[in-house]
């Protein structure tokens, strides 16, 4: 089912790329080709819609008004490879017109074939699918009340498919199982622990739970091999969902914590954590993501804070500089948590660090 896509009506609280992080203020804007956009492109296979709003917006996210009122382009997510899309000025406002060859048709027997290739997507889901259908965030509570693998009858330390292993029991069972594996304590810049991180390691079937505090159960389909201690998990892992675009408030500012990637630095199409919970930020939510260097010590010669033990000054005599936030990338929210949430990165001119900032774009 093709990606459907709103939009919501935003402010912008950015001004040359510098976010300031003591006191903003929103300020509505129109709709603006970007400085060297394109007339006429053609898409490739592979493209999302991203990519190509890229390529005609300084605000990607907006995309959809390109062509809101132009009924040439009924859904416009259904735009495939080889289509020409082209850029017209319709009262005074650019708009986006789409130049298509006709479909072609294969006449069989009994059937009827569209030789057409599948639309784009909005994100390149593709890319992170893998993380998507492997990877969850579960509450610490949560996760340590879930049972766990103790063993089988040949002492094995690793189990592969259609090996029995048992299971230290908890609550009632279930017939089917996911074998977790903790990849990661997520925590925020506090040090308060956000969630686990887990990896989807192989399912398991139940065997027998009749035994009292334990279950005896059956592991199938392995991705890797399960490992004594690896919880067992009767929830699903949800993949990709339709979106509601909008951009971040002023209020909504948090922290990149982690990834789903283990990498040390991260860049476009890089899966990272917020600490901004499902109470706090929506699926759809585009955040642009800012660094802050150390602040400076304004002294002879200047320092940086900790160079050479360079300490803030007691007095608030202005001696100690703070810098304003550098706009680097974008992120699009894409799934919520509890206490966290994953986000895409869709732009990025610098590698991204984890403790970067996040906030309106």
């Amino acid at each position: 089912m093709a990606t459907r896509i709103l939009i919501k009506s935003c402010k912008t609280l950015l001004s040359a790329g510098v976010l300031l992080l003591a006191g903003l203020t929103g300020q509505a804007f129109g709709l603006t080709l970007k400085e060297g956009a394109p007339q006429t492109y053609t898409v490739e296979r592979n493209d999302t819609l991203w990519d190509i709003a890229n390529l005609f917006l300084d605000q990607p996210w907006l995309w959809p008004e390109l062509w809101q009122n132009n009924t040439q382009i009924i859904n416009p997510h259904l735009i495939y490879p080889g289509d020409v899309l082209a850029i017209q000025m319709i009262d005074g406002e650019p708009q986006l017109v789409v130049q298509r060859n006709k479909k072609h048709i294969t006449l069989g027997p009994s059937m009827r074939k569209q030789n057409k290739p599948a639309p784009i997507s909005m994100l390149p889901w593709t890319a992170i699918a893998p993380y998507l259908n492997q990877n969850e965030l579960i509450a610490q509570e949560d996760y340590e009340d879930l049972p766990y693998i103790l063993g089988n009858q040949s002492a094995d330390i690793r189990f592969v498919t259609d090996d029995i292993v048992v299971s230290r029991s908890y609550g009632r069972s279930s017939d089917q199982y996911r074998i977790l594996r903790r990849q990661s304590t997520i925590k925020n810049l506090d040090g308060e622990v956000l969630g686990i991180q887990v990896h989807h390691v192989a399912d398991a079937t139940m065997i027998d739970d009749t035994v009292p505090f334990q279950w005896l159960v059956k592991v199938t389909k392995s991705n890797f091999e399960a490992q004594r201690g690896d919880r067992l998990y009767d929830g699903e892992f949800l993949g990709p969902q339709d979106l509601v675009l909008q951009a971040a408030t002023a209020e909504q500012r948090g922290h990149v914590v982690g990834n789903l990637h283990q990498h040390q630095l991260l860049g476009k199409n890089d899966v990272v954590i917020v600490d901004l919970g499902h109470d706090a930020i929506e699926p759809g939510t585009v955040m642009g993501i800012y660094e802050q260097g150390p602040d400076i010590i304004d002294g002879d010669p200047p320092q940086y804070v900790g160079e050479n033990n360079a300490l803030y000054s007691v007095f608030n005599d202005g001696s100690t500089v703070q810098q304003p936030a550098i706009k680097i990338g974008e992120i699009v929210i894409f799934k919520t948590f509890d206490k966290a949430s994953y986000g895409i990165i869709t732009r990025a001119r610098e590698l991204v660090n984890t403790g970067a900032i996040v906030a309106t774009p």
